[in-house]
């Protein structure tokens, strides 16, 4: 009797519409992988930057930007997420950022960001100066005189440790991880200093930056840009057939 009841409900419940097929599963095609992986890709390029998404997008957009600009850091804080989310995901646009260094904390800073040569610990390293950049820049601020003359009188290629050092920086360091031997070889490593001029003079002289941020677009530079909002509109141009 128990089963000829579940067997009358169960024709019930088909006549009546009650039961519903499950919705078959989505497979996850390699285009839908690739939007989630793209975003995700990293690579350091033989020009000094640091690149995000396809190697081989149809719109190579470059990033020239300082640590310790204020501009930087707003766009930084308004535009990577639809950037990556949206742009960089789709693998049409690939996204580079190169240091273009303004002052001597900025060097210090772009030396530890650059330390390990990996990408993806470097756009880690970006995702935190530039939300703090107010907080790591305030010892530079308040260098003393005598100080400013103590690192002064540093042969050339110690200069940036002793300030780096005089600036507080180490102590920043060490929240994100950086144990004090390491940033010390970081901030003294004259040739990657020197790297962060080669890589300023190359944006000069071939691109014509004026100023951080400044844009590339495959291989234009993007004059009058500094924001998203007037950054975005020459993007989608650069996608369309």
């Amino acid at each position: 009797m128990a089963v000829i009841m579940r067997l009358a409900m169960a024709a019930l419940l088909l006549s009546s519409g009650a039961i519903v097929a499950a919705a078959p599963v989505k497979p996850v095609t390699a285009a839908r992988k690739a939007a989630v992986t793209w975003a995700e890709t990293f690579a350091a390029t033989p020009d000094g930057g640091f690149r995000r998404g396809n190697p081989a997008a149809r719109v190579k957009l470059i990033e020239y930007g300082s640590l310790t600009c204020p501009h930087c850091r707003v766009f930084h804080g308004e535009a990577m997420r639809k950037l990556l989310g949206t742009y960089v995901a789709s693998g049409n646009v690939s996204y580079e950022y190169r240091s273009f260094v303004l002052n001597g904390p900025d060097y210090a800073a772009s030396l530890v960001a650059r330390c390990s040569g990996d990408a993806k610990r470097f756009f880690a390293a970006l995702d935190s100066f530039y939300p703090d950049q107010p907080q790591w820049t305030a010892p530079f601020i308040g260098i003393s005189e005598a100080d400013g003359k103590q690192i002064a009188a540093q042969p050339p290629e110690k200069q940036i440790a002793a300030l780096a050092r005089v600036g507080k920086l180490d102590a920043y360091a060490a929240k994100l991880g950086m144990e004090r031997t390491r940033f010390d070889a970081c901030v003294g490593d004259k040739a990657a200093a020197d790297r962060l001029v080669e890589i300023r003079k190359v944006a000069v002289d071939t691109y014509k930056v004026t100023g951080t941020p400044g844009f590339i677009i495959n291989g234009v530079y993007q004059e009058d840009v500094s924001d998203w909002r007037l950054l975005e509109p020459n993007l989608q141009a650069a996608l369309k057939p």
